[in-house]
């Protein structure tokens, strides 16, 4: 277990650098300038790209979107050993900006609509809903961290080090796992040359991963308050996942529900038992 804590530690601080920060920049830009002159190329029949909408110059901002969530993903897994209502608030932060991509994908399938003179504005609704879900979750997300408390629920130090120690461990193999989430993804866009990023999957065992910290915890604070608060943050995440999952519209609509519990949650949680948290 110790060699898994130095590990997570070294990446972590790794990840945590100043210098990664500008080279995730960086690897954006050059994916952005990378895909639209691939698109520009293939509409002057330079050469010809077998992916999926290769015609579309969206598809630069869905690529770069796409990479944005993922290092978003990787932030929130090296955040949930800090805190796990933080980590929370992180996943929240990532439906938003799916939500959001999904509004520039949306418009991208239909920017070539809007110059016809039989556009039906019925085209826009599923991008207007995914915005404003984004808008609406952004503002709970404000509220949720500016009425958060944090305070052990260990009695101890060493228990305190132990408990962070198993979120460590768990983070480390959830960070495995996205990566090998994302070599499937990899391996399915050369094969096929379509890509549709798992984040379904991944919200899936994060799902698993809420629930044995959860478990992990109650050995250290075993009130019902502790219990209720972290089965709650399960259940938020168990609605995000549906809201990956869900139509336009519903997405939206599940996505805020879940931002709204999880804000009512803590506002009742710091009146009803100030002075625990993760």
């Amino acid at each position: 277990m110790k060699t898994l804590v130095f590990l997570f530690d070294k990446l972590n601080s790794i990840w945590s650098h100043q210098i990664t920060a500008r080279l995730l920049s960086n690897i954006l830009i050059i994916i952005f300038a990378v895909v639209l002159g691939a698109v520009a190329l293939n509409h002057l029949n330079i050469f010809s790209l077998r992916f999926e909408h290769t015609d579309n110059y969206f598809l630069a901002v869905d690529a770069s979107f796409t990479a944005l969530l993922i290092f978003e993903i990787l932030g929130l897994i090296f955040v949930l050993p800090r805190s796990v209502a933080d980590s929370v608030g992180k996943q929240f932060e990532i439906l938003s900006i799916i939500l959001l991509r999904a509004t520039f994908k949306e418009f991208g399938h239909i920017s070539s609509l809007l110059v016809g003179q039989h556009f039906e504005f019925s085209l826009l609704l599923p991008m207007l809903s995914d915005a404003i879900g984004a808008l609406i979750i952004f503002a709970i997300i404000g509220y949720y961290y500016r009425i958060q408390k944090h305070s052990r629920i260990t009695k101890s130090v060493r228990e305190q080090s132990r408990f962070i120690q198993f979120k460590k461990v768990i983070s480390l193999l959830l960070l495995i796992s996205f990566l090998m989430i994302g070599a499937g993804d990899i391996k399915e866009l050369v094969t096929s040359g379509h890509y549709d990023p798992s984040f379904n999957a991944f919200y899936t065992i994060l799902i698993f991963a809420d629930i044995l910290i959860l478990l992990y915890s109650l050995r250290y604070h075993s009130q019902y308050t502790n219990l209720f608060r972290y089965s709650s943050f399960a259940f938020a995440t168990v609605l995000i996942r549906l809201s990956l999952s869900a139509p336009p519209f519903i997405n939206a609509i599940t996505g805020v529900a879940a931002g709204v519990f999880v804000l009512g949650l803590t506002f009742v949680y710091n009146n009803f038992k100030d002075g625990i948290s993760e």
